[in-house]
Formats: structure tokens, C-alpha cells, sequence
């Protein structure tokens, strides 16, 4: 009995250290509001449920996971259900759609594209056209051990290997696609121009990806400037807001921001199956006569369209707040602001490590933390959004990251599936069709 009593004054002490830690620590208790009181449920729940201190931290650690929720955002949770760790169904191999892959793209190509791709092989109803040079391809595979994953994958049919000339590196012009006609990019944008291929995906050169799109592929019909549509995060972890143009066209004219405001709302609408996507021009000020004069002239044009729903001015701090589906900009400033977004996540995870505790309480606090903080992590990182899509081109493109890992290329090649999925281009080549363009 006398144990008893002692083992319940040690568990109730431990709860009430709990609750004092939360309640002093400031980075926590901004995070979520509800962790004391979820250490005080744990702790009621405790006393029957668990039999030694031991199992008092965890169930407590469980109840705090249950009850702290992340004040962040999935910006792919539409295209990735619940993320990259959910169960997969088993996949008809008659659903499964071919996308071209340029294997030697990116700063660390072709050794983590392909570890992406076969990755994607498993999860996505995909069938890969792999297309590199074959003896970079088979030397890569043989050092990071996954040449038995990759012929097991050729055997079965989900990938095949297309054998490419020399590449385009990443320091080149992007001219340069016009001399190397054998470069993997060029290659992998004819098996889409030849309909042998739904996308094509590349962590490449993104200036020789946008020349090669439109020397093969074309614009379409009425569309001046192509542009570069990425999705950022929102404060609804299901409703993305979809930027663009981020980086392709630095200098814009009215009419191309106009043109990217129909382009951003047919993806909206078929991609992210939003029934009105609500349109806004980036710009400083909410008001109708403020901006430069790119800004007041494509305010008109936009108001005068009733092809979508115009919200008006969005305004910097309301671009991740939900209240706009597409927002459109030049290239310059969507690019800063997309590589500003790529650096929230790793300096919130910093600021939170600088504030925790040190010592023991540090540790304990941390560990009820952990999986939060993953998370946090998951949802901000920009491996996690995988690439952007080139709209405005007669196929589906879609642009990664240089740096693209295996991880960046999973998630790419999610979009591309998305987006071949729900017949985008059909509508976008019907843009044409029911009124002129260009003003």
C-alpha cells in the first residue's frame, strides 16, 4: 500500500512538472493554446490506466499528440491524400499512365531521380519513360544498391530506359537545347509531342526545360508567355493557393498577367477541384488604385473578364491566408517570393530548437514535441510540394527543384499525374475557342 501511494505522489509530481513546463515555456504555449490542459487529462487518465511512472510519460506523450494540432499547412493534400505515409491500395496496372523523366536533370541527377521515380513506381498508378544515358544510369544504380529494384521494375514493365546524348548542364543557356537535339530533356518532350508520354518531368535547367517545351511542344493557341504555376501553403491544410508566374517570364505586360489568371483558373478548377476559384493580383495594397502601372492597368483587365471570378488585390500577407485559389504576378516577384516560402520552414524549426529548454525538462518537453515538429517539418519543406507546372505549352510540363531529391521527385511526379488525370489540357486548348486571348 505504502508503494501504491508513493507511485500515485510520484506520477501526480511528474504531471504537475508537466504542466508548470508548458505553462513557463512561451514557444510552446504559441504553438497551442490546449497543452495544459491536454497534461492535466493525461494525468487524470493516468492514474487507471497506466501501472509505473515509465508508462505514465507515455501515455501522456500519446494524449498530447492526439490533442496538440500544428497551426501549419499541407500544400499537396489534395494531390497526396494524407501524405507520403499513407497506405497505398493496390494499383491497377491498366490505370497506370506513362510520363517521361529527365534522368540526368538537376544538381544530383540522375542517382536520386531514379530512386524517385522506382519510389513512385510503388505508390502512383505510373509507368516511367526514363530517359538518360544508359551508362551513367547503370553505373549510378550498381553504387547506391538499387540495380536489382531498378531491372525488377524494367521486367515488369513500369519503367523503361531511353538512351540519351550529352545533357544540358545546369550553368548553360538555355538555347543550348537547339545544338544538344539529343539531350534527355529534348528526348523526354518528344515522347510527350509523340503522345507516347502524358507529362514529362525535369529537376534540369528550368530556362532549357521552358525553350525545349515550346520549340517541341508549342504554345498553345493564344498564350504569349508560358508560366511557371506553383502551389504554396495556406493556413487550410486543404486548400492550396496556386502562384503564378514564379520565375519564367522576369519582364510582363497586362495581357500576360491576364493570360496567367485563365490559365491558373482552369488548373484550379481541374486540378484542385475548386468549383469558383477566386483570382487575385498580387500587389500592395488592397485597394483598386494602388500599384505600379503594370498593377492599375491589369487590374482592368481582370475586372472585365467573366471567364472567372476576380477577387481584387491580394495584398503580400493575405497570399498564404486562404482567401484567394490563384494569384497571379510577374516572374520576378513570384520567384522571391517562392524562394522566401522555401525558407520558413528550416528557420521556424531553428527558432523553435533555439527556444526549447535545455537539460532534462528540454528533453522531456522535446519528446512530446517530436512528432509535431515532424510534421511542421513535412508540411513547410519544399521537397514536399515536388515542382511546378509550365502552363500555358501544348502538354503537360512539370518543373522540379534543382537540388530534387528522391522525395521532390515523388512529389512531382504526383502533380503530373494529377494534372494528366483531369484533363487540363483540354480545357486549356479550348481556352481559344470561346474568346480571343489577347486584348
Amino acid at each position: 500500500m505504502a508503494n501504491d501511494s508513493s507511485n500515485k505522489t510520484n506520477r501526480s509530481r511528474a504531471i504537475r512538472r508537466l504542466v508548470i513546463w508548458y505553462r513557463r515555456n512561451a514557444a510552446v504555449t504559441s504553438l497551442v493554446d490546449t497543452a495544459t490542459s491536454s497534461a492535466s487529462v493525461a494525468g487524470n487518465v493516468a492514474g487507471s490506466v497506466v501501472s509505473s511512472a515509465g508508462s505514465v510519460v507515455s501515455s501522456a506523450g500519446s494524449m498530447a499528440r492526439n490533442t496538440l494540432q500544428p497551426l501549419v499547412f499541407d500544400p499537396l493534400r489534395r494531390l497526396q491524400g494524407a501524405g507520403n505515409d499513407i497506405e497505398q491500395n493496390p494499383i491497377n496496372d491498366s490505370e497506370r499512365i506513362w510520363v517521361a523523366v529527365d534522368g540526368m536533370g538537376g544538381d544530383h541527377a540522375p542517382g536520386p531521380i531514379l530512386q524517385g521515380c522506382l519510389q513512385a513506381i510503388e505508390r502512383l498508378p505510373l509507368r516511367i519513360k526514363f530517359v538518360a544515358e544508359i551508362d551513367k544510369i547503370t553505373s549510378v544504380a550498381k553504387d547506391i544498391g538499387i540495380d536489382d529494384l531498378l531491372n525488377q521494375s524494367i521486367n515488369d514493365g513500369y519503367l523503361e530506359l531511353v538512351g540519351s546524348g550529352e545533357s544540358v548542364g545546369m550553368n548553360e543557356e538555355a538555347t543550348v537545347v537547339r545544338r544538344k537535339k539529343d539531350a534527355s530533356i529534348n528526348l523526354a518532350m518528344n515522347l510527350v509531342k509523340d503522345g507516347k508520354a502524358s507529362a514529362v518531368y525535369s529537376a534540369g535547367n528550368s530556362g532549357a526545360l521552358m525553350a525545349s517545351a515550346i520549340f517541341r511542344l508549342g504554345r498553345l493557341k493564344g498564350i504569349d508567355r508560358p508560366a511557371i504555376g506553383a502551389l504554396f501553403p495556406t493556413k487550410d491544410p486543404g486548400q492550396p493557393v496556386l502562384v503564378l508566374d514564379v520565375g519564367a517570364n522576369m519582364d510582363c505586360k497586362p495581357t500576360y498577367l491576364h493570360q496567367f489568371a485563365l490559365l491558373g483558373n482552369i488548373y484550379a478548377r481541374d486540378v484542385l477541384q475548386i468549383n469558383q476559384p477566386r483570382v487575385g493580383l498580387l500587389n500592395i495594397g488592397e485597394e483598386e488604385c494602388k500599384g505600379n502601372e503594370l498593377a492599375l492597368s491589369t487590374y482592368d483587365l481582370l475586372t472585365q473578364e467573366d471567364r472567372f471570378k476576380f477577387a481584387g488585390n491580394c495584398e503580400g500577407r493575405d497570399v498564404l491566408s486562404g482567401d484567394f485559389d490563384v494569384v497571379v504576378c510577374d516572374g520576378f516577384t513570384g520567384n522571391v517570393l517562392l524562394k522566401f516560402l522555401e525558407s520558413v520552414g528550416s528557420v521556424l524549426l531553428d527558432v523553435l530548437r533555439a527556444e526549447l529548454p535545455r537539460g532534462r525538462r528540454g528533453k522531456l518537453g522535446s519528446a512530446f514535441l517530436r512528432s509535431n515538429l515532424k510534421r511542421i517539418k513535412k508540411r513547410l519543406d519544399h521537397a514536399e510540394h515536388g515542382g511546378a507546372l509550365l502552363l500555358g505549352v501544348n502538354g503537360i510540363c512539370v518543373i522540379g527543384h534543382g537540388s530534387s531529391k528522391a522525395l521532390s521527385v515523388l512529389s512531382a511526379l504526383r502533380i503530373a499525374h494529377s494534372a494528366a488525370s483531369h484533363g487540363v489540357m483540354e480545357d486549356l486548348a479550348a481556352l481559344n475557342t470561346q474568346k480571343a486571348l489577347s486584348i
